[in-house]
């Protein structure tokens, strides 16, 4: 397995693959959680490329190589930022892949986990190029968790530097890639879903609600919902099996 440092249109990342594969074996771009770096979903990555794929693993902003030494207070309250801004380099990379001549219209596969699974999910409302995605422990409902996050911090104490107006504007912005809003695009989209059922950080029952309401209106034909009654906010090496299964499966 051959791992490099790159850096691409300015975005830090590990591209792994091994000798066997050639330029039209399949794309993951593998998106990492909130204050995590790339090299901590290596394992994933070990489990892709060892069946044949080509893997990225960007650092997201504000993150890894691009850390700015933020405290947790000011880098929780630029998570949003963080999360946007992951939706734009995805399709940069997209670009670079094609630049580079990795792309040839094979398959690309998108998945993450935490902040990476949540800006996965935000990825299938603009791009419809991803073919099939993973998402562990994201949750799609944008407006609803940033509210959420929100009124923590307030009942904290933490005063967030935003008025009334600034809140709807954000609110309005992240409603365009809010997959509870647009439903319709994850329409024959394969996804594979993780979620513990004890996780205290993305709320599990918002992903579950929406899981719901998707299955009523579209089936289940192209989806897997795994979910673990003792896992909290972190995947189970159960659920790591799983979803590198189910992309080796679904991008072949």
């Amino acid at each position: 397995m051959i791992v490099n440092s790159e850096c691409w249109d300015n975005i830090p990342l590990l591209h792994i693959y091994n000798d066997e594969i050639n330029n039209d074996s399949p794309i993951i771009i593998f998106l990492h959680g909130f204050e995590s770096a790339k090299e901590h979903n290596l394992h994933y990555a070990y489990r892709l490329v060892n069946q044949g794929y080509r893997v990225l693993l960007p650092d997201a902003h504000l993150h890894g190589e691009r850390e700015e030494k933020l405290d947790e207070v000011e880098i929780s309250l630029r998570f949003w930022e963080i999360v946007l801004t992951s939706i734009e380099e995805v399709g940069k990379l997209k670009h670079e892949l094609i630049t580079r001549g990795y792309w040839k219209n094979q398959k690309i596969g998108l998945a993450g986990t935490s902040m990476g699974g949540i800006t996965t999910l935000g990825c299938l409302t603009v791009y419809p190029w991803v073919d099939a995605s993973a998402i562990m422990m994201g949750t799609p409902g944008y407006v609803q968790l940033a509210k959420a996050q929100i009124a923590g911090y307030e009942q904290k104490g933490f005063h967030i530097p935003l008025n009334e107006e600034e809140k709807e504007n954000m609110f309005r912005t992240l409603s365009k890639f809010d997959a509870t809003y647009h439903i319709e695009k994850l329409a024959d989209r394969p996804m594979f879903f993780w979620h513990g059922e004890k996780d205290a950080v993305v709320p599990f029952t918002s992903t579950a609600e929406f899981i719901k309401e998707f299955t009523e209106q579209y089936g289940s034909k192209n989806l897997v919902f795994m979910k673990e009654k003792s896992a909290g906010h972190a995947v189970s090496r159960k659920g790591l099996l799983a979803a590198t299964k189910w992309l080796a499966d679904n991008l072949a």
